[in-house]
C-alpha cells in the first residue's frame, strides 16, 4: 500500500482526535521516517539482495527490495516477489542478523523455530475471536531446508514471514492504540504461557538483568575518556549514582521464589506491535529474536516504559519527555485481561518496580555504550547515544514522581 494511503488511514483514526497541530505534524513524520528509513543497509547491492534472497524461495521474479524498518541492532529487507502463474505479490523479511550482539544465532532460529510452532498451535486449538486476526511471524527455510544461510563473508542471513496489511508506529497515539499494545503483549505471553522455560536456549546471557548492566558501567566509567565536566555527562552519573541501591528488585524477588522464570519476548516495544491498517488492531508482535527464558515483568516494564512516553526514545524535547499514567492504564487493562488465568499476586505487586527498573536499565545501557565509544546501538552522531540516555533518565523521574498514581492503577486491577 502506498505510503500516502496508510497515512490517509492513521490521520482518519487516530490523528482527528483533538491534537495540536504541531503533534500531529511530528507523529506523521515519525510514521514516513520509520517507513522510509534507510541506514548502512543502503550499501549493500542490490544485486547481491536479490542473491541471497534467492536462497530462500524459488517462487517467481524478486520485483523490489527495500529497506524497512528501524531497529538499531539487525538489517532488515522487505522483498517482494511476483509469483510464478499468480497476480498477487509475495513479500516476506529477509534479515542480516547482528552477530556481534546474537553470538549464537543458530541458537536464535532454534528458539524462534519452537517458539513460533508452540503459538500456531496455540492458536489453532484456540483461534481469536472471529473479529480479530493474530500472526506470529514465520520462519521460512532456504531451498536446502535450513533456517538461515550465511553467506562467504559469514554474514548470518534468515528469513520471515511477512504480517501484510499493517504497520507498526514508534510512540502510542491515543488510548485506544494503548489498549492494543496491552493486548499485544498479554496475547503473545499467553500463548507461550504453557511453554517451558527448559524448551528454549539462553541466547543473550545476561540480557535484562539490571545488576549486570550496573556493573558493566562501573568497569567502562573507570575506563572512559570522556571528560565528567560535560554537564549531561555528569547528569547521567549523579542519576544513575542515587538510583543503584534498588537496581536488584527484580532479580532479588526472582532469586526468592516471589517471580518465577518465564519465556519474554525481551523487546516488546511499540514499534515491534504490528497494527491493522484496517482495523487498527493489533495482529502482531515481531522481533522474537530476543525471546529467552526469563522474568515477564521485563517485558511488563519494556512495554510500559516505551508505550507510556508518547514522545518516543528518539525525542530532544526533554523538557516535555512524561510517563502518562493514562495509557499506563489502558495497556494494563488489556494486558492483564488477557493474562489473568496465570499471574500471581506477586506479579501484581511488582509491576511498579518492573517499569521504573526497565527504563532506568535502558537509560544505563544508552549510557554505557556511549561512554564505550557506541558499540552497541546503531546510531546517526557521537552523541546519539548520550542524547537516548537522557531521554530515558528523565522518564525515569516522571515515573518515580507517580509512583502512588501507577500503583493504584493496578491494585484496582487485581
Amino acid at each position: 500500500m502506498p505510503v500516502d494511503e496508510i497515512l490517509a488511514k492513521i490521520r482518519g483514526s487516530w490523528l482527528e482526535e483533538t491534537l495540536e497541530e504541531t503533534t500531529v505534524r511530528c507523529r506523521l513524520e515519525v510514521v514516513v521516517e520509520e517507513l522510509m528509513t534507510t541506514t548502512n543497509k543502503d550499501s549493500i547491492k542490490t544485486h547481491d539482495l536479490a542473491t541471497i534472497a534467492n536462497k530462500f524461495v524459488d517462487l517467481g521474479n524478486i520485483s523490489e527490495i527495500q529497506p524497512i524498518g528501524s531497529g538499531n541492532i539487525n538489517d532488515t529487507f522487505l522483498v517482494t516477489i511476483n509469483s510464478i502463474g499468480e497476480a498477487s505479490e509475495t513479500r516476506f523479511i529477509l534479515q542480516r542478523i547482528n552477530t556481534q550482539v546474537f553470538r549464537q544465532p543458530e541458537l536464535v532460529m532454534q528458539n524462534m523455530r519452537i517458539l513460533t510452532e508452540h503459538a500456531r498451535d496455540r492458536l489453532r486449538r484456540n483461534p481469536p475471536g472471529s473479529d480479530r486476526r493474530w500472526e506470529i511471524p514465520q520462519v521460512v527455510s532456504t531451498q536446502d531446508g535450513m533456517d538461515y544461510w550465511l553467506d562467504p563473508d559469514g554474514s548470518f542471513w534468515r528469513a520471515l514471514g511477512f504480517v501484510s496489511n499493517s504497520y507498526s508506529l514508534d510512540a502510542i497515539q491515543d488510548r485506544k492504540h494503548a489498549h492494543e499494545i496491552g493486548y499485544a503483549l498479554g496475547t503473545f505471553h499467553n500463548l507461550i504461557s504453557d511453554l517451558s522455560p527448559d524448551k528454549l536456549a539462553d541466547t543473550l546471557e545476561g540480557f535484562h538483568i539490571t545488576p549486570l548492566y550496573l556493573e558493566q558501567y562501573k568497569s567502562v566509567l573507570a575506563r572512559s575518556s570522556h571528560p565528567s565536566q560535560s554537564p549531561d555527562t555528569r547528569y547521567c552519573m549523579e542519576f544513575i549514582r542515587d538510583r543503584q541501591s534498588w537496581a536488584r528488585v527484580l532479580e532479588d524477588a526472582k532469586a526468592k521464589g516471589k517471580l518465577p522464570l518465564r519465556l519474554m519476548h525481551g523487546d516488546p516495544k511499540v514499534n515491534n506491535v504490528m497494527i491493522d491498517i484496517d482495523s487498527q488492531q493489533a495482529v502482531s508482535i515481531i522481533d522474537l529474536d530476543t525471546v529467552k527464558p526469563g522474568l515477564i515483568h521485563y517485558d511488563i516494564g519494556d512495554c510500559l516504559r516505551s508505550g507510556c512516553n508518547p514522545l518516543g526514545e528518539e525525542t530532544d524535547c526533554l523538557g516535555s519527555v512524561c510517563f502518562e499514567s493514562e495509557l499506563c492504564q489502558s495497556i494494563l487493562q488489556a494486558y492483564l485481561t488477557e493474562t489473568s488465568e496465570f499471574l500471581t499476586k506477586h506479579d501484581y505487586d511488582y509491576i511498579y518496580d518492573s517499569i521504573r527498573s526497565i527504563a532506568f536499565e535502558l537509560g544505563l545501557r544508552f549510557f554505557t555504550d556511549y561512554l564505550a565509544g557506541n558499540a552497541y546501538f546503531k546510531i546517526a552522531y557521537p552523541e546519539h547515544n548520550l542524547a537516548r540516555a537522557l531521554v530515558q533518565f528523565k522518564l525515569v523521574e516522571s515515573i518515580e514522581s507517580q509512583e502512588s498514581t501507577i500503583r493504584q492503577i493496578v491494585e484496582d486491577m487485581r
